[in-house]
């Protein structure tokens, strides 16, 4: 009878095959078996031929790492959480893949907590973090489990390493990685006075959400810098979403004397207004101009395409997960990182006309 070689050694064909051991990727990789944990835990430790090597010998024998075995002997799960307040927001895309490749780069995967408002997933996920089923959590909620965005409550005790990323957490003594909220707002009001229009309304995100305090500030300074008044009366409430995008086209439109701009601190929003306008046969940016905030995938391909303020939305998942590895590492990092934002010109801003 002809025999079979499985994982190296030469089987009958009715005797079971042996599971792919750590010895049989490091013999193919002609490495140590300490390189292939290295290449897998801390591949930054592993040269780039020595770790293409590695995962050539991986896929070729089918060795499944044993992340149990790894846990016990490490004391380290090599998993982070990701605490999102909703998953189903667009904006947070490019964010997650950030994370992802960055966190995957150095052996860790991610474990993503979608709040969705619910104090319920809240406490399970605090507790989850606190049972030591993840290593460190990337926060992009706004505030520390079982506190409210106004920092009241008492704030779940996390022996973990913590980074904040896009909504600073007040008082929190962890790295904030965040934009200038305040001065992109600015800059987006005062781009829109320098084009000569001096009715500019601002659709708002929620009241007591951090970033809409920022943005909301950055409004009223880009008016005062542009010798505008503040008019309470163009102030239009809404949640970054699309349906009170809708809803702000609607109070727009029922007014007697509109306004000649519109700021949305969304592009979500920014673009349920223009929808609303459109429909009503209000044109954009002829009749109304409107801008959002963010620079989502649809902003470029909406009709009009938005202008908008872009956020760096990839590298600022890269640069927490690259905080967060530092703090698991030992290393020290920087409390509070601002990355760059930049003003995207297309075509649902002009003159007013």
């Amino acid at each position: 009878m002809d025999e079979v070689g499985r994982t190296g050694a030469a089987q009958a064909d009715d005797a079971p095959a042996r599971a792919v051991r750590i010895q049989d990727v490091a013999r193919l990789a002609e490495v140590s078996t300490a390189t292939v944990s290295r290449a897998l835990a801390t591949p930054e430790r592993v040269s780039v031929e020595a770790r293409a090597r590695v995962l050539e010998a991986i896929a070729r024998t089918g060795y499944v790492p044993n992340p149990a075995a790894r846990s016990l002997r490490s004391q380290k799960t090599y998993m982070v959480l990701v605490v999102l307040p909703d998953l189903s927001n667009t904006f947070f895309s490019k964010i997650l893949r950030g994370i992802e490749e960055t966190l995957f780069e150095a052996g860790y995967g991610m474990i993503i907590s979608d709040l969705d408002g619910s104090p319920e997933k809240e406490a399970h996920f605090a507790a989850f973090t606190a049972a030591g089923r993840v290593d460190g959590a990337i926060l992009l909620n706004g505030h520390l489990f079982g506190q409210s965005r106004d920092g009241k409550g008492s704030a779940a005790k996390l022996n973990i390493p913590l980074v904040a990323l896009c909504e600073a957490i007040p008082d929190a003594d962890i790295p904030q990685i965040e934009i200038d909220n305040r001065a992109a707002a600015r800059r987006m009001t005062q781009h829109l006075a320098q084009l000569g229009h001096r009715s500019i309304a601002y659709v708002s995100g929620p009241a007591q959400n951090v970033l809409e305090r920022e943005r909301f500030r950055g409004y009223r300074d880009g008016l005062r810098a542009s010798a505008l008044p503040f008019d309470p009366d163009l102030v239009v409430s809404g949640d970054y979403t699309l349906e009170s995008g809708v809803r702000a086209g609607e109070d727009l439109l029922a007014r007697a004397k509109r306004p000649t701009a519109v700021f949305c601190t969304s592009d979500e929003m920014a673009i349920g207004l223009v929808r609303t306008l459109s429909s009503a046969g209000v044109r954009v940016p002829e009749d109304i101009s409107v801008a959002g905030f963010d620079d989502i995938e649809f902003a470029a391909v909406a009709q009009p395409a938005l202008t908008t303020i872009h956020q760096p939305r990839r590298e600022l998942g890269q640069t927490a997960a690259t905080v967060l590895i530092d703090l698991l590492q030992g290393r020290t990092t920087p409390k509070r990182i601002r990355l760059k934002t930049d003003l995207i010109t297309r075509n649902s801003v002009s003159s007013p006309r």
